[in-house]
């Protein structure tokens, strides 16, 4: 038993997005203004997302993270949480967020059963967080992350990495790590935003990133038992300073190990981050589809999967949704 796909690749690893909505605008993810997010009644249940989870862990899936938009704004999550926490085969359950709304949630989540999470932030530096997220909310992302490491979470940092915007924030992000016992993962810029802003040569890639800390903090070397199958390399510094982590999709594509799948806010199964085609099971969840013709469907969508997104090749094609409404 297991979702494997025709290049033999395992699948474990289910993110659902519960909404495409969001309280920041970073601007290399979504617009300003008048951004069109779907309508409501497309969104999936509670109910709807529960038993599609259940139907997926039959099948294999053991690792689910929860994913916006920002997750946080769809009204009583942590009940979903607790659904999603007690189902019987699930060995690992995660949230992402923007951390604008954790001081709030940190608790309420923490009784349904999640421990674990990252949160997006860029930088430390409030003028440059507004300039990016268009919000002055940096103050109660710190107070989140801090309300998250008192109850016990393990907190990861997700960091994008954009040349002429971020280079600065790269030290002082690792060495905030460094201080509160937090993994840093920097994330290359990548074409998913949506308005057409990317460009190869805004990527700060992982290599330039790794020898900025090395310079700057202290030498890294590999982590020696790392998941092969995680989307980012892991290195610990060599001080004893912790770890540091750094998702390469552009400039060192790891398709090849790749075992996850994803359920957009809408009910759309899509087999990579990337994809240009979708899997309905929106409707089958909604108009009686039975539990095996839904597993059916996961199932083939696994097996139609791609050998890589061509990221770096001139066929790749960027998706026709922006990243908000895909799910991270």
């Amino acid at each position: 038993m297991g979702l494997y796909d025709t290049f033999g690749r395992l699948h474990d690893d289910l993110r659902v997005s519960v909404t495409d909505r969001c309280n920041i605008r970073c601007y290399y993810c979504m617009p300003e203004r008048e951004v069109r997010f779907g309508p409501r009644e497309e969104i999936l249940s509670f109910e709807e997302i529960e038993r599609f989870v259940r139907i997926a862990v039959t099948l294999g899936i053991r690792k689910l993270r929860i994913t916006g938009g920002e997750p946080l704004v769809r009204h009583d999550l942590p009940v979903l949480m607790e659904r999603l926490a007690a189902i019987d085969g699930l060995e690992d359950i995660a949230l992402t967020s923007n951390g604008v709304l954790l001081e709030k949630y940190a608790a309420p989540l923490w009784k349904a059963g999640l421990r674990r999470l990252n949160v997006h932030l860029d930088t430390l530096d409030r003028e440059r967080f507004r300039e990016i997220t268009r919000r002055d909310e940096l103050d109660r992302v710190l107070a989140g992350i801090e309300a998250c490491r008192a109850l016990g979470y393990r907190v990861k940092l997700n960091a994008v990495a954009l040349k002429g915007v971020t280079e600065d924030d790269i030290v002082p992000l690792a060495r905030f790590g460094r201080e509160k016992g937090i993994e840093v993962r920097y994330i290359e810029f990548m074409p998913l935003d949506a308005q057409g802003l990317w460009d190869r040569g805004k990527v700060l890639t992982a290599d330039e990133i790794m020898a900025l800390l090395a310079r700057e903090i202290s030498p890294l070397e590999p982590i020696a038992d790392a998941d092969p199958r995680a989307p980012a390399s892991e290195y610990q510094y060599v001080d004893g300073g912790g770890r540091v982590g750094f998702v390469a999709s552009v400039s060192k594509p790891f398709c090849l190990n790749c075992n996850r799948i994803r359920l957009t806010a809408d009910g759309k199964l899509r087999y990579c981050l990337f994809a240009i085609e979708e899997t309905d099971v929106k409707s089958l969840l909604r108009h009686e589809g039975g539990d095996e013709e839904i597993a059916r469907r996961i199932a083939d969508n696994v097996r139609s999967k791609w050998l890589g997104h061509q990221i770096n090749t001139a066929k790749f094609v960027p998706p026709p949704r922006p990243m908000y409404a895909i799910g991270g």
